[in-house]
């Protein structure tokens, strides 16, 4: 599709090079989302290691995305300021020592502590590879690039599905996440030397006051539709899909790892699709995501709406939609870059970004505190159709949210 060259502007032809520095960034994006989604296959384990409940095991991954969104303005002005190439690497480091952490320790505490590490780590990958592309990239080619920038970051979630899982089930809590962890200083090693952020010298952008990023609704617009599109799929995939499948609806652990390689899969295929439907839609492109949510609420809804659990099929059916429809929560991060000043669109798309962890830390401590309140000892698929309720209680207000700033949007734009 792309013809590659040598020539000296990558922003007129695609180049070696930058495929070369694209590739490194999406590396340390790949770690990270292994790295976010490794405690979804562990939950149950976790619960046995650290001796918790449902509520306390929520806290692993509300704390690890609350961290992750709440950092996302600031880390996106460290960017603006530093350039993508320290944040990628700082972050990978601090990741991986979050997961050296996690791998050594049982005290509940000192892992909540780890996980924070992860999450501040975690939160310099996509943004820091947002902020590369159109450096490096044709302006025509960018939103292709960012989907499947996003889509390959996936890949993750099979690693944490696939060899993690199996490394976790045969050789322990230890050894997987210390795997991790050596995994992530070696990523980092290698982005320090392969990434640059521009093909030229550059200058460093000059701060902008924050509150001319928050006044802006094509901010807002994109932090609704990033909860609305992600949220129920950070909720699935980083905590209580495991425990729903295996506990809820009696699957294996294994067919249940296949559910999230499905899902793996759907995602990876359906992001540069979306690359170019984001391209075409333009100005429509989040009124296009509002029909993809409205299509998977629906469906979610069907499928805990029957008072007997589905069974494999359903929840592939379930989960290979989520992935496919996914990827239309960056649909709001193409806006930002085409809206914003230059010097501010990193800061522009963090706050983007934060709508979907934020929403997803929400709803998944909600479906803990829901748990512990009608269960017993034994999480059964009763118990998960009502906690689930948290997370269409989140899902509604972030649609509202998305109608209300895109209409908000129309009203500021000429």
């Amino acid at each position: 599709m792309f013809r590659v060259t040598l020539l000296n502007d990558p922003r007129k032809r695609l180049t070696r090079t930058a495929i070369i520095v694209w590739a490194a960034a999406v590396a340390v994006y790949i770690v990270a989302i292994a790295g976010r989604t490794s405690m979804g296959v562990a939950g149950v384990d976790a619960t046995h290691h650290f001796g918790i409940d449902a509520s306390q095991l929520a806290v692993f991954t509300s704390v690890q995305v609350g961290v992750y969104a709440l950092v996302q303005i600031p880390t996106g002005i460290l960017i603006d300021r530093f350039g993508a190439r320290r944040l990628l690497f700082a972050g990978a480091v601090v990741m991986a020592i979050g997961q050296l952490i996690l791998g050594l320790t049982s005290a509940y505490p000192v892992a909540i502590g780890a996980r924070i590490l992860i999450g501040a780590g975690d939160a310099t990958a996509f943004l820091s590879l947002m902020r590369i592309l159109p450096f490096w990239f044709p302006l025509k080619h960018t939103p292709l690039f960012a989907q499947l920038s996003a889509a390959l970051g996936q890949l993750g979630q099979f690693l944490s599905a696939v060899p993690f899982l199996a490394i976790l089930g045969v050789h322990g809590w230890r050894a997987a996440f210390l795997s991790l962890g050596a995994v992530g200083v070696l990523v980092a090693i290698a982005a320090n030397i392969a990434i640059k952020d521009s093909p030229h010298e550059q200058r460093r952008a000059r701060t902008t006051p924050l509150i001319d990023v928050l006044r802006r609704p094509v901010c807002w617009m994109g932090f609704f539709n990033h909860g609305a599109m992600l949220m129920p799929l950070i909720v699935f995939n980083l905590l209580w899909g495991m425990p729903t499948m295996t506990l809820g609806m009696g699957l294996t652990p294994a067919n249940a790892a296949s559910v999230l390689v499905i899902n793996t899969i759907a995602t990876v295929l359906a992001g540069p699709l979306h690359g170019i439907l984001s391209a075409h839609a333009g100005r429509k492109r989040e009124l296009v995501s509002l029909g993809f949510t409205v299509f998977l609420f629906v469906l979610m809804a069907g499928f805990f709406f029957s008072a007997e659990p589905r069974g494999f099929l359903a929840v592939a059916i379930i989960a290979g939609f989520l992935g496919f429809l996914g990827p239309a929560s960056n649909y709001g991060f193409d806006t930002v870059r085409e809206t914003l000043p230059h010097e501010v669109v990193t800061t522009g798309t963090g706050l983007a970004n934060m709508g979907g962890f934020l929403a997803a830390m929400l709803a998944a401590q909600g479906v803990g505190v829901i748990l512990n309140q009608v269960s017993d000892s034994v999480w059964t698929w009763s118990d998960f159709r009502i906690a689930w309720i948290a997370v269409f209680v989140v899902w509604s207000l972030a649609i509202v949210g998305l109608v209300l700033s895109r209409a908000a949007y129309l009203r500021s734009s000429p």
